[in-house]
């Protein structure tokens, strides 16, 4: 084994043990769920979470626009009838948009399916190789279903600031029962003044139940 994958292999070990609790606290949130309860994966890939939290019974929307993920998803969840799946964005405002595709992508676009992002900045992604998605705006779909959200898991490789400030704004963060989210500052340089404060925003506003530390 060369130095540069060690290096590589020791970091994704350390980063899996410091957010080992969030992973068991979404676990447990996950199981909580049952039949009649609503659930959303916004970023959800090729399903590893959304099929966790369809075990339960509980109506899960899983959004995913990535063609090659959205595949793989579909797969996945088919005997799952309580699955809902959209091939798009999850966003703040409706339309087109670009997916940028991982820097490399075309080795394996599955693989490198997981860091597709709307942010073109992201340090990961390739500007010049991206595809056209539709946007979804999440918080007039949370409004609309006019039901609590019991689980909400959110990976969407840097939009994730924006979005849940326009929930906050809106006030329907209360209306999530607990949420799980990634941020991405670490890739996305212009991204961290935004993330310190909305995580700021959070605990001033007792929004302590939507946390930004999942992995």
């Amino acid at each position: 084994m060369g130095i540069f994958t060690w290096l590589k292999n020791l970091d994704s070990a350390r980063r899996k043990a410091r957010y080992q609790a969030q992973t068991e606290a979404f676990k447990v949130a996950a199981a909580a769920l049952s039949a009649g309860d609503i659930a959303i994966d916004c970023g959800a890939n090729v399903g590893i979470y959304t099929e966790i939290m369809a075990r339960s019974g509980a109506t899960v929307y899983a959004f995913e626009p990535n063609p090659i993920a959205f595949a793989a998803l579909q797969e996945r969840v088919a005997d799952y009838p309580n699955v809902k799946l959209f091939q798009a964005a999850s966003t703040v405002k409706p339309g087109s948009f670009k997916l940028y595709s991982h820097r490399h992508a075309k080795r394996d676009p599955l693989l490198y399916s997981v860091s597709s992002s709307l942010i073109s900045a992201k340090s990961n992604v390739n500007a010049d190789d991206f595809y056209e998605v539709e946007g979804v705006v999440l918080s007039d779909f949370i409004a609309d279903l006019a039901k609590p959200v019991k689980l909400l898991k959110m990976d969407v490789e840097g939009a994730e600031i924006e979005i849940i400030n326009d929930l906050m704004d809106k006030g329907l963060h209360k209306s999530i029962q607990a949420g799980f989210v990634e941020v991405h500052d670490r890739r996305v340089k212009s991204l961290r003044e935004p993330t310190a404060a909305l995580r700021e925003r959070l605990e001033r506003e007792g929004a302590t139940h939507i946390t930004l530390d999942w992995r």
